[in-house]
């Protein structure tokens, strides 16, 4: 998005790392902060402004205070079968491989295939070792290959130096194009994704922590009632991101707060140079988190595979998030539909 619509690289990093440690610091568990999905797919295919985002953020982050201050937010959850959710998790998880091994993995020739395998080894070896989480390898394994074969260190040190994020106050007709352009094909994804999934996948991995969705839908209010004015990218919280920092040894808010800690570092000293620094973090190495991150996801449709109907309901939502244009709302609702006819007894249905 910074690249295709011009954004302020400044803004867009420090924000988006002071998001991500203030979820570390509220939830004190690895409740990472992503970009709104579709509103990035249409910024970027459309090549649209930054007024036209800020604006978008600022108009989900209302609306999202009126569903969460209504009551509406909760109802909608309870709504919601659990075979719907599970399939909303196995579409993610279906996106996400999908994209670690067409994007990422392949996106470095032969060195590339060589790292990623090499990531992939080192996950496998240590996945699941507390002392010695698996991120801690991979991560350096990319560091290290940059350093010999990508960083340009000239580049990355004429770059260097303080740069503080845009002040930005959005135009009224912003707010209300952006919300018809980008914030109303948002909405069920985020509800779908960024509430249901994430506080099922949170009572999944957290169960002690018995995450609200009323505190779920204000901390995303919050970050996008915040984010426009600092040139900020609209914010929302993920199944997909949780699963990745669990899987690969987050257990604390602290994981959360050293990522977000790194994004604030790049905005405010090497934004300018972004694009340099970036390299430090290889594609097929993000291909391999990703890839085990999407099979986290997919791994929670066990949950229904006791039931037979529950885990047709759910393999049809996932194929059609993971398929078809708006597959999450798509998925979504007929999902609720198809659960309806065969899920009568409720069996499994309601969490």
């Amino acid at each position: 998005m910074i690249a295709a619509c011009g954004l302020d690289p400044a803004g867009s990093f420090l924000m988006f790392g002071l998001m991500q440690i203030m979820t570390g610091i509220l939830y004190g568990i690895p409740m990472p902060v992503q970009p709104l999905k579709a509103m990035a797919v249409l910024m970027i295919s459309q090549k649209l402004s930054g007024g036209l985002l800020y604006g978008a953020g600022l108009s989900i982050g209302i609306t999202m205070a009126v569903l969460t201050f209504t009551g509406a937010l909760d109802y909608i959850v309870r709504a919601i079968p659990k075979s719907v959710v599970r399939g909303i998790q196995f579409g993610l998880g279906l996106s996400l491989a999908s994209l670690a091994v067409k994007t990422y993995v392949l996106a470095g020739g032969a060195q590339g295939y060589l790292l990623a395998a090499l990531g992939f080894i080192l996950t496998v070896v240590f996945i699941g070792n507390k002392k010695y989480p698996p991120a801690l390898f991979v991560v350096l394994l990319g560091i290290i290959y940059a350093c010999f074969f990508s960083v340009n260190f000239g580049v990355l040190a004429a770059g260097a130096g303080l740069v503080l994020p845009s002040v930005n106050i959005p135009r009224p007709a912003d707010i209300v194009n952006g919300f018809l352009v980008l914030a109303i094909p948002q909405i069920a994804l985020s509800i779908s994704n960024s509430v249901i999934a994430t506080k099922r996948t949170v009572d999944d991995l957290f169960p002690e922590k018995a995450l609200t969705v009323r505190k779920i839908g204000w901390t995303y209010t919050a970050m996008n009632l915040i984010n426009p004015f600092f040139s900020g990218i609209p914010t929302c919280h993920g199944a997909g991101g949780i699963a990745g920092h669990y899987g690969f040894g987050g257990r604390t808010g602290g994981s959360v707060i050293i990522y977000g800690a790194l994004f604030a570092v790049i905005g405010l000293f090497f934004s300018r140079g972004f694009s340099e620094f970036v390299k430090f973090f290889p594609m097929p190495v993000l291909g391999v988190i990703l890839l085990f991150e999407s099979l986290s996801l997919m791994s929670f449709i066990g949950d229904v595979a006791r039931s037979k109907k529950c885990l047709f309901v759910s393999l049809v939502v996932g194929i059609m998030a993971f398929a078809l244009p708006y597959g999450y709302a798509i998925g979504l609702v007929s999902g609720l539909l198809l659960d309806h006819f065969v899920n009568k007894d409720k069996i499994l249905a309601h969490y």
